[in-house]
């Protein structure tokens, strides 16, 4: 069964997020106390380039697996230091579709926009952990980063919560790179 292991949250726009018991969920909005809560985009680059486009990005999920072949690597990372809010543990975030809805034990429920490009500050927390996260398959680059997501419906994330998969109609859509 898919759950949350583990959530983190961070005020400040910074790279590394912080463990929490608990993070709230808004509706449209994002996750209550964080740096990149709001409907328009809170990423200071994305924010440079368009203040009023809507934030794809208010939720940052990254799987445990992931964090546990990074450590097999040698890079020696923990939840919330890459930046997610919530780390996972028994489903592929990547493999799934665009839409994908995911539902919380406590009603909460998020939809995936994309999966989360890796950005240069990767690096300057633990050397070549950008390229460690960047995958070329069939041609193209594949990220390994974790997927974002919008809030549909308000709710708590607590640790241990379960994680109700919904996939969206056929065909599906790959999530795109954001």
């Amino acid at each position: 069964m898919a759950h949350v292991i583990s959530v983190q949250v961070s005020d400040k726009h910074s790279f590394t997020k912080y463990p929490s018991l608990f993070i709230e969920l808004l509706e449209e909005q994002g996750v209550l106390g964080d740096a990149h809560c709001g409907s328009t985009v809170q990423s200071r680059y994305l924010k440079r380039r368009n203040a009023a486009a809507p934030n794809l990005r208010q939720v940052h999920l990254i799987q445990q697996e992931t964090i546990d072949n990074l450590n097999e690597q040698g890079f020696n990372v923990s939840p919330g230091e890459m930046g997610e809010n919530m780390t996972t543990l028994g489903v592929d975030l990547l493999s799934l579709p665009l839409d994908t809805k995911i539902h919380f034990s406590h009603g909460a429920v998020i939809r995936l926009t994309g999966i989360r490009t890796p950005c240069n500050q990767l690096n300057t927390y633990r050397a070549g952990l950008k390229r460690a996260v960047s995958r070329k398959h069939d041609g193209k680059v594949q990220f390994l980063c974790g997927v974002m997501a919008v809030v549909e419906r308000s709710g708590i994330i607590n640790i241990g919560d379960e994680m109700d998969i919904v996939l969206p109609s056929l065909p599906h859509k790959s999530l795109p790179s954001l």
